[in-house]
């Protein structure tokens, strides 16, 4: 049996239609039964029997920080993808993304270990792999930077990726993954989706910086194919490609057919731009919608390197130019009820 914490995100619910087809026994975790209708919506993007398959998905209810739920959850578990995340990087929100993403890895991580769990395989970011300020190339060895100005996100899932580390000593077999921003359909509200929905609602502005971006598709399928093999203690970058935000937002508005963003942001204006952000919250209460490490993000140029994966399974990225097409048609599909 195999467990999925995350069932109901973008990368979780993607792997979940794949292990149903490959006629897998799943176990999922929810939070709310609402967001179950996001596994529904995602897949019916694949098939017209979505609603066959999502039955056969054994669904429990428990919170990561639920240790009684948890162990409920892991009982007849093999093997656990661990996808789960709280995604902020509002530093307001840094103890809520310690408890979620660092002390949740940590209840997963100690039930592996005391269920004989067979193999892990959680799901980090890129956000981890910290580049020197000397070095704007990264690979699976670069050493994260605790000197560089990190964004609360990426401190807790690095966090998360010491408890997996930890785990290994304790006998655990464990890889990680380090996804580049996760090109996939069916959540529209946050995540690269809610880029869709900007860009469809009139984006007029780009920035300077290039985004390293891997399909939904191609991370699942590395998930599927590293649990399988016996890989183990082992990171993975999965960046298919770097396009220039110009050229990112311009294929995305193409394919939903509207006007690209034509302005540049110059560096002057987005400094200007959080920093408004920052009184505006302290002002209003009303979360951030944009932080200084998101405005430096933009304007990046960090390559990632993709060959280890590339190597050890010969593994073929998807040209990102067509998931953008599928993924536009799926936004446009679903525009009239988002």
């Amino acid at each position: 049996m195999i467990l999925v914490t995350g069932g109901t995100g973008l990368v979780g619910s993607h792997l979940l239609y794949q292990l149903m087809v490959n006629d897998k026994p799943v176990r999922a975790i929810y939070r709310t039964e609402a967001k179950q209708e996001i596994v529904k919506r995602v897949f019916s993007y694949y098939s017209d029997d979505y609603l066959n398959l999502f039955n056969k998905i054994e669904w429990i209810e428990a919170d990561l920080l639920d240790i009684p739920q948890l162990t409920e959850a892991f009982k007849g578990i093999e093997y656990v993808y661990h996808a789960a995340a709280f995604v902020s990087f509002a530093p307001n929100d840094y103890h809520k993304l310690r408890k979620t993403n660092i002390e949740g890895t940590t209840n997963i991580v100690n039930l592996c270990i005391s269920k004989q769990v067979k193999k892990l395989c959680y799901v980090s970011s890129i956000a981890t792999i910290s580049d020197p300020e000397n070095n704007k190339y990264i690979t699976e060895e670069t050493h994260w930077n605790a000197e560089k100005d990190n964004s609360v996100y990426a401190i807790t899932k690095y966090g998360a990726e010491i408890e997996v580390w930890r785990g290994t000593q304790e006998g655990l077999n464990a890889v990680i993954l380090n996804p580049g921003v996760i090109i996939g359909s069916g959540i529209w509200n946050h995540g690269s989706g809610f880029i869709f929905k900007q860009v469809f609602n009139g984006l007029s502005y780009y920035t300077n910086g290039h985004i390293p971006c891997v399909a939904v598709t191609d991370v699942v399928k590395s998930m599927i194919t590293l649990l399988e093999e016996e890989i183990k203690s082992e990171r993975y970058i999965l960046v298919a490609e770097h396009l220039p935000y110009k050229t990112f937002l311009n294929l995305i508005a193409n394919n939903l057919d509207v006007k690209p963003p034509h302005i540049e942001a110059k560096t002057w204006l987005l400094s200007l731009a959080w920093r408004l952000d920052w009184l505006r919250h302290k002002l209003t209460g009303k979360p951030r919608k944009l932080v200084k490490q998101i405005v430096k993000s933009t304007q990046s140029e960090t390559i990632y390197d993709n060959s280890k994966i590339k190597k050890d399974l010969n593994f073929q990225f998807s040209p990102i130019e067509n998931h953008i097409k599928k993924v536009a048609k799926n936004f446009l599909k679903d525009n009239a009820t988002t």
